[in-house]
């Protein structure tokens, strides 16, 4: 919107020109996002507690999160508005590209934030059914798979890039479709699972998100794209400043949902961000990256299958509890030590899927 504004000014003054410059607008992406967040949080955590819209704690879990029984939810709302505000006041809204990424990660934002108001309005932690859940998030998933096979405009938008290789690519077609679909629902629902903690999914998503937005700017740019010898993908440089957002965004979050947590995600935020990063993931052609630096959403969701497969085959849990920090804490880790720790490991995670630009 406001490079519009910047383009007419530039017509009146040279120095208007810098608003063309991607970079410099996922800064100030970043920026807006992380003052809208800082701005609203204190105002929507006083509306959330004054309309009792607290967690629920399921009564099977650690003891030590009794306490947190009551503390607002819902707070994701707060990062859906900070990156839809910012992404439209900053990015090239003639961008398709801009306009799917976001119509995806609204559409999940709402599912989780029905899913959230029935947890709430029934008194319990189970909220809308699984069956429920999974049927909507299918067909915003596929609806979303569909349109970017239908509308991409080269072979390596549907091309599957192997990390680390040079020359291996596998050509999907119409498969790109299970693919992209698998990725985004796949990919909310992992976010989902680990949000479990304080501040635990959230920076591992802002840094997964960073690191995304990287890969959006150098697949997006010719010249950067040839020499590294990544698909290049016109016009994916504007989910830089998506990507921005949802870093500004995610860090004006955490600075309440630290531990002790002011306010929690919930599903209106976990379902969002995760779809966001998936699809992110998708325009840039690296849902494979994506895999090994959401690694920490992986191992949580693969925690969770095995404790259920498990206990249906053998009657035996693998774990004393899943999502597998649970067990951890179960174990008798400190939260905020189960959280760090994550966090930790995604920063090498990332690190890794980084390093996939250059180590072929």
């Amino acid at each position: 919107m406001l490079l519009i504004l910047a383009e007419f000014m530039q017509q009146f003054h040279s120095g208007f020109g810098v608003f063309q410059y991607i970079t410099f607008r996922a800064i100030l992406g970043t920026i807006t996002a992380l003052i809208l967040s800082l701005v609203i949080g204190p105002v929507m955590i006083r509306k959330l507690a004054s309309y009792n819209i607290g967690q629920h704690v399921r009564d099977d879990g650690p003891q030590s999160h009794l306490s947190k029984a009551g503390t607002p939810t819902m707070g994701g709302a707060m990062i859906l508005v900070a990156i839809a505000t910012s992404t439209l006041l900053w990015s090239d809204l003639s961008s398709e590209k801009v306009w799917v990424v976001l119509a995806v990660t609204l559409s999940f934002g709402l599912i989780g934030g029905v899913d959230d108001y029935k947890k709430l309005r029934f008194g319990n932690s189970k909220g809308l059914s699984s069956k429920a859940k999974f049927f909507w998030q299918s067909v915003v998933g596929f609806a979303a798979a569909l349109f970017i096979f239908s509308n991409a405009q080269t072979t390596i938008e549907t091309t599957l890039i192997i990390p680390f290789t040079k020359d291996f690519l596998i050509p999907l077609g119409g498969a790109f479709v299970v693919l992209a679909y698998l990725v985004i629902v796949g990919s909310s629902n992992a976010v989902n699972l680990t949000d479990g903690l304080d501040g635990l999914a959230i920076m591992p998503t802002v840094m997964v998100a960073g690191a995304l937005g990287v890969f959006a700017y150098l697949t997006g740019h010719l010249t950067f794209a040839n020499y590294l010898g990544i698909p290049y993908v016109a016009g994916v440089g504007e989910l830089t400043i998506f990507c921005g957002a949802l870093v500004g965004a995610g860090l004006g979050f955490l600075w309440f949902n630290t531990y002790p947590a002011m306010v929690f995600m919930g599903d209106i935020g976990a379902l969002a961000l995760g779809a966001a990063l998936g699809v992110v993931a998708i325009f840039v052609r690296q849902e494979l990256v994506l895999l090994i630096m959401g690694g920490i959403f992986v191992m949580e969701t693969v925690s969770v299958i095995l404790q259920v497969g498990s206990y249906k085959l053998t009657g035996k849990r693998i774990f004393r509890m899943a999502p597998i920090h649970h067990h951890y804490e179960l174990k008798g880790w400190p939260e905020p030590r189960v959280i760090v720790r994550f966090w930790i490991i995604t920063v090498v995670l990332v690190l890794i899927g980084l390093a996939s630009l250059k180590l072929r």
